[in-house]
């Protein structure tokens, strides 16, 4: 998909009805072209994503309910509903729900690269060391586990 599509994706849908099982967490598509790629997530206390790389893609968080713990280039920082996070292409990163409470937040990147190709070869995926792989062949980085204390 190259072109943005015209139209409104709902609150609890994903575009074209799409809902993906990231690492136990729900994203709903939000918006799909080459040129961008938002996407919601939902994390329950407890979920994360580990420090990861993304070495051709700008990525943005919304927090829209809830708060994320963040990791960014080596720095923890928090991230409250309404807050805009930046991670410039190539910055370590990681986001965490430390809280007792779910959060949900828009995530988009620019450009979309072979993020959303990722997330349908992550959905449902549960080893670990294959979504390690799988990441790598689509220009996500993970970062050992110890870039994430």
């Amino acid at each position: 998909m190259t072109d943005l599509e015209k139209g409104i994706t709902e609150n609890g849908t994903g575009q074209h009805g799409t809902v993906w099982n990231i690492l136990g967490q729900t994203y709903y598509p939000k918006a799909i072209c080459e040129s961008t790629f938002a996407f919601e997530t939902n994390s329950e206390p407890g979920q994360f994503v580990p420090v990861h790389i993304h070495p051709t893609q700008d990525e943005f968080i919304l927090v829209q309910e809830g708060e994320l713990d963040l990791k960014l280039d080596g720095v923890w920082t928090k991230a409250r509903a309404g807050d805009l996070v930046r991670m410039p292409r190539g910055i370590p990163h990681g986001y965490f729900n430390k809280s007792d409470k779910p959060c949900r937040a828009l995530f988009w990147v620019s450009p979309m690269g072979q993020l959303r190709d990722l997330f349908e070869a992550l959905h449902d995926q549960t080893d670990i060391p294959r979504i390690v792989e799988l990441s790598a062949r689509h220009e996500v980085e993970f970062l050992p586990e110890e870039a994430n204390a």
